[in-house]
């Protein structure tokens, strides 16, 4: 392998001639080699957007060659289109201000800028530091990368997912809603209800959650561009934190602002904390539905069986014929994952010491992995099972004739204790409702039949 030799304050270093990151880049890859999480392409492409927004006002306010801030742009485009995808190979378990990460991408954009000031046979050059990294410090960039990657990928890998997943659920209530069956509540027979009533309970769950995380976002459009070292904003000239923010809404479609305190916008994670505790509320739902599903459609003969659902690919390599609910599996370890980023975020935001939270790179890695993971395996269930669940008529119809709680019907007419009696003779003897009923002589045939209607107890068309 060829190298060429990049400089910086700690002297020489050898960097592999095919690549466009300089000295603190190398040094970085080499000091780090633990895992193999990379900082994620969201981080990346943030901070190619917030490095164009930077210079776009560094150039206005006279702060930055124009020649320099135009080729520094054009790389940051570049970086956007994916130009360049092998070039920021750092892991997340760096610096935990995430200084290697900036610098990776000052780095790489002054390599490429000078590529083009060479070609266009200007002697000026960009400078990493001085000139992409200028009014910046890694202490207020990477918690601004971290909002904005926040915010896109809840946008671009989340809400229409969610939505779609909604959009079938509705679908199989509103299809689902006359269809009777038995209710459960503590794992024990209830009174009835429909399958569409049911499904829109998980519905709503999931529209419940996405408003829950779309109001925690707002949080996060706070950026901390313009704090610099401490949040005093040295070296930055004054409202260029506005500036930028405003620069990065107008290139993201996404309402940004300058966070008005920026001690806080270095040092505290709250924000992240309360917007992924809104996406672990989602997995928890998410769990509980999929845990429902597949209760429901346990069997096929010797569960619940009131539902099917697609068989996607053979369940088991030595019982022939078995289907499993992997879908809901899927949905179900994601979950887990979620609740452990959850913690995870938790103890790092709690963990920054004085001016500066010194976790970021592990808080943006398992906020933007949650958000993934749930945006695809959302999709996954919506596609491969949600829209395949169908109802089991025969087997919905025979749980409801059998259950014993049907009974509660009666209460109204003759109260509580003789309806109890009434259930309690049918379990005993092993017989109906009704002929527990009629032997106790509680009601007549006539009365059962007029006060016993499943479909009525639902309130369907209430």
């Amino acid at each position: 392998m060829e190298y060429r030799i990049e400089h910086d304050s700690l002297g020489e270093v050898k960097v592999p001639a095919n690549h466009m990151w300089g000295a603190q880049t190398q040094r970085s890859f080499e000091n780090f080699k633990i895992g193999n999480l990379e900082m994620p392409r969201e981080i990346i492409r943030a901070f190619a957007i917030l490095k164009k927004s930077a210079a776009a006002v560094n150039m206005e306010e006279g702060e930055l060659d124009p020649d320099k801030a135009k080729v520094i742009m054009e790389a940051c485009d570049e970086i956007l289109d994916g130009k360049w995808p092998n070039e920021f190979p750092l892991k997340i378990y760096q610096t935990g201000s995430g200084t290697q990460s900036n610098m990776n991408m000052n780095e790489v954009v002054a390599h490429i800028a000078n590529a083009k000031l060479e070609k266009a046979g200007s002697s000026k050059r960009v400078h990493p530091n001085d000139d992409v990294n200028h009014g910046q410090s890694s202490n207020d960039t990477f918690p601004t990368a971290s909002h904005v990657a926040a915010v896109q990928v809840l946008h671009e890998r989340l809400y229409q997912q969610l939505d779609e997943l909604i959009a079938t659920l509705d679908q199989k209530s509103e299809d689902f809603m006359h269809i009777v069956k038995i209710g459960r509540t503590h794992c024990q027979d209830a009174v009835p209800l429909t399958l569409g009533q049911e499904i829109s309970g998980w519905a709503e769950m999931l529209k419940k959650s996405k408003a829950m995380i779309q109001q925690a976002e707002t949080h996060l459009h706070g950026l901390a561009i313009g704090g610099t070292a401490v949040g005093t904003g040295l070296n930055a000239t004054k409202g260029f934190g506005e500036k930028v923010a405003a620069a990065i809404s107008k290139e993201t479609g996404i309402d940004f602002y300058s966070e008005p305190n920026k001690f806080y916008a270095l040092t505290g994670r709250d924000d992240f904390v309360f917007c992924h505790g809104a996406l672990e509320a989602l997995a928890t739902d998410a769990m509980k539905m999929v845990d429902d599903l597949r209760l429901l459609a346990a069997g096929p003969r010797a569960g619940l069986g009131e539902l099917s659902i697609p068989a996607n690919e053979p369940g088991s390599s030595i019982m022939p014929g078995k289907v499993n609910p992997t879908q809901c599996e899927a949905v179900t370890m994601v979950a887990c994952r979620v609740h452990g980023n959850q913690a995870c975020i938790a103890l790092a935001s709690s963990q920054g010491r004085f001016e500066l939270n010194v976790y970021a790179p592990i808080i943006a890695h398992s906020f933007i992995q949650s958000v993934r993971l749930l945006g695809d395996v959302l999709h996954s269930f919506d596609i491969h099972c949600a829209v395949g669940i169908e109802p089991n008529l025969e087997r919905i119809n025979e749980l409801v004739n059998k259950s014993l709680m049907l009974v509660t019907a009666l209460s109204p007419h003759i109260g509580y204790e003789k309806s109890a009696t009434i259930a309690k003779t049918a379990f005993k003897d092993k017989s109906s409702l009704k002929e527990a009923a009629l032997k106790l002589g509680y009601v007549t045939e006539e009365e059962f039949d007029a006060w016993v209607v499943p479909k009525d107890m639902t309130n369907v068309d209430r």
